[in-house]
């Protein structure tokens, strides 16, 4: 008899509790927020300390290819074939081509070389270009090419760590580079760039495209200038990122000229066989159906060519 008072005194005990949790969540609207903020933000810290702890991969498994992308884990991932095509079929872009395997050629023989941002219109070769100077200057199989991802930016450090004492020299190759809104990771790159502590690695030199001079947008631009006690500081630092690739190759959209020069280029190259006439007239209104000429269009236009005339491309 004296158990169940004592049991049914528990229980009320524990609804109770209940209610008082339930009612004190629900006037801390805010703290719930804030609770929520702290769980990713150690789950970001966690996430870090993690890939800065990871054990480098064995330095001889960079002999397993010529190419790689970057994982932010700590591991490189071989690519047994990279997606290219020969420098020969990029046309309309001669000055940057010449500019840049030059800057490469030096770079591979351990000469001073830059840091290089090709930007400007899309479809116009830039990453195209990049694969194809690596593939025309690595000869002896020394240079090595890594791709890293746009997200995968603030894991740099990590990534220079590894490369650093390598008897490989290495383009770290950053595709469609830009930066949105209030993301920051954009300082993990000026300092890998110049001014951090260590800096670039001697057998390490970064190449990214983007469609943006700057890599910023506008509106993270005005944003700053808008929000500064000094807003001429702020947008100097933001407009300093792209300052600190040494070479700025610009690509503009292409001529028509230049555009069925790429397409006839294409055809050669692949036995593509076609009147120049009917090619010249069905190129032409492939790019007005696209509102757009370039090197990628041309490409995509020889592709549809070639598979309509049951021409395999190889």
């Amino acid at each position: 008899m004296s158990k169940k008072p004592a049991k049914n005194g528990s229980k009320a005990a524990a609804k109770a509790a209940s209610k008082r949790a339930a009612k004190g969540a629900a006037k801390r609207p805010a703290n719930g927020a804030l609770d929520e903020r702290t769980i990713r933000a150690l789950e970001s810290i966690a996430a870090s300390l993690k890939a800065s702890s990871h054990t480098p991969q064995n330095p001889e498994s960079l002999k397993a290819a010529d190419a790689f992308v970057w994982h932010p884990d700590g591991n490189l991932i071989p690519v047994p074939k990279v997606s290219r095509v020969d420098l020969g079929l990029l046309k309309g872009i001669d000055r940057m081509r010449d500019i840049l395997i030059e800057n490469t050629e030096r770079f591979a023989k351990g000469l001073p070389a830059n840091n290089a941002l090709l930007w400007g219109a899309r479809g116009m070769g830039k990453s195209s270009l990049v694969k194809a100077a690596h593939a025309s200057v690595n000869k002896n199989g020394k240079l090595k090419l890594i791709e890293i991802h746009r997200e995968d930016i603030e894991t740099l450090p990590l990534l220079m760590t590894l490369l650093r004492d390598s008897e490989f020299r290495f383009i770290v190759f950053c595709d469609d580079l830009s930066f949105d809104g209030n993301d920051a990771s954009y300082k993990s790159l000026k300092a890998v760039l110049e001014g951090g502590i260590e800096g670039r690695p001697d057998n390490v030199i970064l190449y990214a495209t983007s469609n943006r001079r700057h890599l910023l947008s506008r509106d993270m631009i005005e944003n700053e200038r808008s929000t500064a006690i000094n807003p001429g500081e702020a947008v100097e630092e933001k407009v300093s990122l792209s300052d600190r690739f040494g070479l700025w190759l610009g690509f503009h959209r292409c001529s028509q000229d230049e555009y069925l020069d790429m397409v006839r280029g294409y055809c050669k190259h692949f036995g593509v066989k076609i009147p120049d006439a009917e090619l010249e007239r069905e190129a032409l209104e492939w790019s007005t159906t696209r509102g757009a000429r370039s090197g990628r269009v041309a490409w995509q236009f020889t592709q549809e060519l070639a598979g309509r005339l049951g021409v395999r491309m190889k």
